[in-house]
């Protein structure tokens, strides 16, 4: 084994954050086995032995088949060719399958494919329809390159061991904290080392501007996905509906500026959040930095997304999986067929889901959106904005200090915005975009971003500039609304 400092201090941190992970079972474990030298119930160290032996067992035995479908190479010639060839750029000669999943993903798998040592690239179909061919030839060279590095410096062990102690960190309590965070934020730099030197092998072989774009262009989708798709999904499954042409509807809000700008700013605001440093990414803007002097690959890839020859069935097959995992029935035709594409706007913003007013109205004691938005803005100029979002939202109270300042500060925009669309709403303002109902179009003809104006607001603590959009419509509206 190579013990290097480096690969000593790596395999170091490994082992004490198993260590940690793994302390709750020992300590289980060393009490039963206490009770079962006081009460001679040797019976009781079942228990333990269980425990520790539960995920090698499911590891060994429990795989099952590979997730997502098959992207064979007679189906898809061209993303085939375009995986050999940035596999043969990155020096993976093993077999390489291909697989298309539903949400927005791509990572790298070994797997056995009749005794053969392989490997199994997954890919968001959101990412095939939306990459252009060199950002998806930059994705795919990221992630080969993590199995160079989990080869040669063990960094995928000490990912397992981080990802393993952070789930022990998600719950209301939290006992393992103190002893967590140090091993997270000191092997934090380790694992950002390997994602930025695969950043590198990206830029080397689709170009800088490549590999920032696609950054850029993941960010935003995640957020899109996670901020309309999802809601779209769970608004529909309760109508025991689904949306049929889900995908194209990703596609149609990707093409508004306002959806555009409303996700990139989410994207940087999850990146903000990470109060144990178990985030195995670095930020956006640092990858994007690292990249400012990389070399380009001229000619090398082309600038629009790759042709999909079976991209009708491939979304039929995606969505029928996400319909699967929300217990939907549309194999027999039991669940209601919705297209998201011809409903009115009103329904799809509906359907796209805001804060809740009454809950506003509720906590601040107001009947009318008005003095509910103003309570709001008090809060935020006078500095109980957290105290006030503790009310909304209970559970933050729960969360580490870090998290439950800025998801805090979430729950004010949320709710200011929903308020404040309400009452500009009243007064003659109209929504502007069929996707977002917080993006106004003004009597006059302006359109402002109620939410980016809000967030503004709820950060800095300076609410006049969202006071003074309300005063003429202060006059109009009164109390009622």
């Amino acid at each position: 084994m190579d013990i290097r400092p480096s690969s000593l201090r790596t395999w170091s941190l490994t082992a004490a954050l198993l260590a940690v992970a793994w302390l709750p079972q020992a300590v289980l474990a060393a009490a039963l086995a206490g009770a079962a030298l006081v009460w001679r119930a040797e019976w009781l160290l079942l228990a333990p032995v269980a425990a520790l032996l539960a995920g090698p067992v499911r590891a060994a035995f429990g795989r099952g088949p590979l997730p997502g479908r098959a992207l064979r190479p007679a189906e898809e010639p061209e993303l085939a060719a375009l995986v050999r060839d940035v596999a043969d750029r990155v020096g993976l000669r093993r077999p390489l399958l291909v697989r298309v999943v539903p949400d927005v993903q791509a990572s790298l798998g070994p797997a056995r494919v009749d005794g053969t040592p392989s490997y199994v690239l997954l890919l968001g179909l959101p990412l095939l329809r939306t990459l252009t061919e060199a950002e998806l030839a930059s994705v795919v060279a990221h992630e080969l390159a993590h199995e160079q590095q989990a080869r040669a410096r063990g960094t995928a062990v000490l990912g397992f061991a981080r990802e393993l102690l952070a789930e022990r960190l998600a719950g209301y309590l939290r006992p393992l904290a103190p002893l967590a965070a140090p091993l997270l934020r000191a092997s934090q730099p380790l694992v950002w080392r390997a994602e930025l030197a695969a950043d590198a092998q990206a830029a080397r072989i689709a170009g800088g501007t490549a590999a920032v774009g696609a950054l850029r262009r993941t960010a935003v989708l995640h957020a899109v996905y996670e901020g309309l798709g999802e809601t779209w999904w769970a608004a529909l499954v309760e109508e025991d509906a689904f949306p049929e042409d889900f995908y194209d509807a990703l596609d149609a809000a990707l093409a508004d500026p306002h959806v555009v700008a409303r996700a990139a700013r989410t994207a940087a605001a999850d990146d903000a959040v990470d109060p144990y440093a178990s985030a195995g990414h670095p930020p956006f803007a640092r990858r994007i930095e690292a990249l400012a002097d990389a070399p380009e690959a001229a000619g090398a890839y082309g600038t629009a997304p790759l042709p999909l020859r079976t991209g009708a069935a491939l979304a039929r097959w995606c969505v029928r999986e996400l319909a699967e995992l929300e217990e939907v029935e549309v194999i027999d035709g039991e669940a209601t067929r919705v297209r998201l594409l011809d409903l009115p706007a009103d329904r799809l913003h509906q359907l796209g889901g805001t804060p809740g007013l009454d809950l506003l109205l509720r906590v601040t004691g107001e009947q009318h959106p008005l003095p509910a938005l103003t309570a709001v803005l008090d809060a935020v100029a006078d500095g109980r904005g957290q105290q006030l979002a503790r009310h909304l939202e209970p559970g933050l109270r729960w969360l580490a200090a870090e998290a439950r300042t800025a998801l805090g500060r979430e729950v004010l925009t949320g709710a200011a915005t929903t308020a404040l669309t309400a009452v500009l709403r009243t007064a003659g303002w109209t929504c502007t975009g069929r996707w977002l109902t917080s993006v106004l179009t003004a009597p006059d003809g302006r359109t402002v971003d109620l939410h980016a104006l809000v967030t503004e607001a709820v950060h800095t603590g300076d609410t006049r500039p969202v006071r003074t959009l309300l005063d003429p419509h202060a006059r109009t509206e009164g109390a009622p609304a």
